[in-house]
């Protein structure tokens, strides 16, 4: 049995970041209470660890009920995904010490859709409307945006498009969503609204992060070339969800898990495959890869 390994399997540099930065946070500041409003990243192990760590995991800042009159700001971790507008503006009304651990691309795309707002364009944002990145970069919209999530859902953009006479759309994603789908997407609404003959200015930017596009790619590439495919990813983790739909496309024999626990009782099963590919998410420790390797150890000729 072969084992081909995925390198760009783990973190990214956004969420790796990030667990580095709040790892850092705790070992200087022993004596202080630091807070983390949401998951700072989507997978379980990292988040557990942290608690361990003594981070206080919050969904609403609200939930900070530290006195307002106390000498030391209390510390806020900002997770990788990003954040409402509106939380930024709260804690500068409190005592809290915003600890802006975002990714680097999501607040990049923060700043492309308060330019363009500002230039009178409304927004479509391509990605799961769920997820506290798309929520978050929809509050940066103003309410001049609508996100679409599925291609049964551009009847519903054309709709918000008809029904307030837009002139001017940018077209945007979630830095984790489906390139495929998105391009997709694109073509369909152009076609469309060409088709009705809209006099709509459409500009269109691709801000699907390129270690996404990147993993995608190589995900695709292994799963196409394996008997068996293994993604390791938290299971709210949005790129590691997408790993998993290219690779079981493309590989019938392909698992979802978040530990190598969950493999254990499949371990004949995969050793009687010949090539086995290995692709993880952006949010999943090295940690978690190597159980897994370990796991098959014994029965593989190892390669990446």
């Amino acid at each position: 049995m072969e084992i081909i390994l995925g390198k760009r399997a783990g973190f990214c540099y956004g969420a790796g970041g990030a667990v580095e930065k709040a790892n850092n946070v705790i070992l200087n500041n022993k004596e202080e209470k630091i807070y983390c409003l949401g998951e700072l990243v989507h997978n379980k192990q990292v988040i557990d660890d942290l608690k361990n760590k003594g981070i206080i995991f919050i969904d609403d800042i609200d939930k900070i009920n530290e006195s307002k009159k106390q000498e030391r700001k209390v510390k806020l971790i900002i997770r990788a995904h990003g954040i409402e507008k509106n939380i930024y503006e709260k804690a500068s009304k409190r005592n809290i010490e915003l600890l802006d651990y975002t990714c680097p691309n999501v607040l990049e795309v923060h700043k492309i859709v308060e330019e363009f707002v500002n230039k009178d364009y409304y927004i479509v944002i391509m990605g799961e409307k769920s997820h506290p990145e798309t929520i978050g970069t929809y509050s940066f919209a103003n309410g001049r945006g609508i996100v679409l999530e599925k291609e049964e859902d551009i009847k519903e953009v054309v709709k918000f498009i008809k029904e307030r006479s837009i002139s001017k759309l940018l077209i945007i994603a979630q830095t984790t969503f489906s390139l495929e789908k998105f391009n997709k997407y694109v073509e369909i609404i152009k076609e469309i609204l060409n088709k009705e003959n809209a006099n709509i200015e459409i500009e269109v930017r691709n801000t699907i992060c390129n270690a996404t596009k990147l993993r995608q790619e190589e995900t695709e590439e292994i799963s196409s070339n394996v008997d068996y495919m293994i993604v390791i990813g938290g299971k709210k983790s949005a790129n590691s969800i997408k790993l998993y739909e290219i690779s079981k496309k493309n590989c019938k024999n392909t698992v979802f898990i978040e530990t190598y626990k969950e493999l254990e009782d499949k371990v004949e099963e995969i050793t009687m495959c010949s090539k086995v590919g290995i692709m993880a998410g952006a949010s999943t420790p090295k940690k978690s890869i190597d159980e897994v390797i370990d796991l098959l150890n014994s029965h593989k000729i190892y390669k990446s």
